[in-house]
C-alpha cells in the first residue's frame, strides 16, 4: 500500500515522502497515529504539486543560506580566554560563545547551528556553521590570552 509520510519515521523516510509498506502496518498504526496518510490517486496528484511548489521555495532557500554562508565565511571570530601557565584555557571554548562573537559581528546565528571543535589552548581553529539543510559554513576561530586586568 502507498502512503505520503507526515512525519520522519525510523528506518521508512522522511515527512514527504511516498513510501510502500504492508497494508496492515499503515492502517494500524501509520494512518491512526498521524504519521501518515493513505496515497489515493488524487492524494498522490496533490502531493505531486505541492512537491513542485516547495521545490521552488526551496531554491530560494537554499540561495539565501549560500549568501549567508558566504557571509559567515568572511568573518574571523575572536576569542580572548583566560589561560592557565601550562598554556591550556580555564574553561573551553563553546558554541555560545561564537555563535555571540558572530551576532556581534552582524551575522545572526543559533548557537545549535555552530558545532565547535574541542578548543582547549590558544591558537586558531575552524568551526561549522549550519545553515540550512545541507549548507554548511566554515567560520575561523582565534583564540587569544585574555590580557591581564592592569593594577
Amino acid at each position: 500500500m502507498k502512503i505520503i509520510l507526515k512525519k520522519e519515521v525510523a528506518n521508512l523516510g522522511e515527512a514527504g515522502d511516498v513510501v510502500e509498506v504492508k497494508t496492515g502496518y499503515a492502517l494500524n498504526y501509520l494512518v491512526p497515529q498521524g504519521f501518515a496518510s493513505v496515497g489515493t490517486p488524487s492524494a498522490l496528484k496533490q502531493h505531486a504539486e505541492t512537491l513542485r511548489q516547495r521545490a521552488h521555495k526551496e531554491a530560494k532557500l537554499v540561495a539565501d543560506a549560500q549568501a549567508a554562508a558566504a557571509k559567515i565565511e568572511a568573518v574571523v571570530v575572536k576569542l580572548s580566554a583566560k589561560v592557565g601557565e601550562s598554556g591550556k584555557l580555564y574553561g573551553a571554548v563553546t558554541a555560545a560563545q561564537v555563535a555571540e562573537a558572530l551576532t556581534a559581528a552582524g551575522v545572526e546565528v543559533d548557537k545549535k547551528n555552530v558545532t565547535v571543535p574541542e578548543i582547549k589552548e590558544l591558537g586558531e581553529y575552524e568551526a561549522k556553521v549550519k545553515c540550512y539543510k545541507g549548507v554548511f559554513a566554515n567560520v575561523k576561530v582565534l583564540v587569544e590570552n585574555e590580557a591581564p586586568a592592569a593594577e
